[in-house]
């Protein structure tokens, strides 16, 4: 008979833990973001800096670290509307300099997330598409989890734009 109690218990315990998960997801949100990532190289305006530059004897940019601040902004030309920013980190990571670790911020200056950060952490690819985790965030998007795509749009020898998918489910 203790056996058949015990079964009993166990099995309402269990029934009220996945009661309590469901109930903990169920105001959650999920939302689709859609911009464009506008970085300038160099001259007076410019959003990227190389932190460290690679070894002297490298022929790759294996080692490289930038820093950025670049301009995220509704569409492709440089004269849409600016709705925020991508702070954040950037290291070159793969010996052939082709790929590295991105750790970044996307912080809304307008509109309905003004306020609001997004935290991204992880891959980014030259000449393809990267993707990268949302690991957390703030304001309207507390709680964040997610991923984010992006690849590079257009390029010159000192602008890039690059288009950016962010898929988020988030509490507020």
């Amino acid at each position: 008979m203790a056996s058949a109690t015990t079964n009993s218990c166990l099995f309402f315990f269990f029934l009220l833990v996945l009661l309590s998960a469901v109930a903990a997801f169920a105001d959650d949100k999920f939302t689709h973001l859609h911009f464009y990532f506008h970085e300038t190289d160099s001259g007076p305006n410019a959003t990227l800096v190389t932190a460290v530059e690679p070894p002297k004897n490298s022929t790759t940019s294996f080692g490289s670290i930038v820093v950025y601040d670049n301009v995220l902004r509704e569409g492709a030309d440089p004269a849409s509307a600016l709705i925020g920013r991508a702070q954040g980190i950037g290291a070159i990571a793969a010996l052939d300099g082709g790929s590295g670790l991105a750790a970044m911020n996307l912080v809304f200056t307008s509109g309905e997330y003004n306020g609001s950060t997004l935290a991204l952490l992880g891959r980014f690819v030259a000449g393809a598409v990267s993707e990268r985790g949302i690991v957390g965030g703030s304001g309207r998007f507390r709680l964040a989890r997610g991923f984010s795509l992006s690849k590079v749009i257009s390029s010159t020898a000192t602008t890039v734009v690059a288009e950016f998918d962010v898929y988020v489910t988030h509490y507020y």
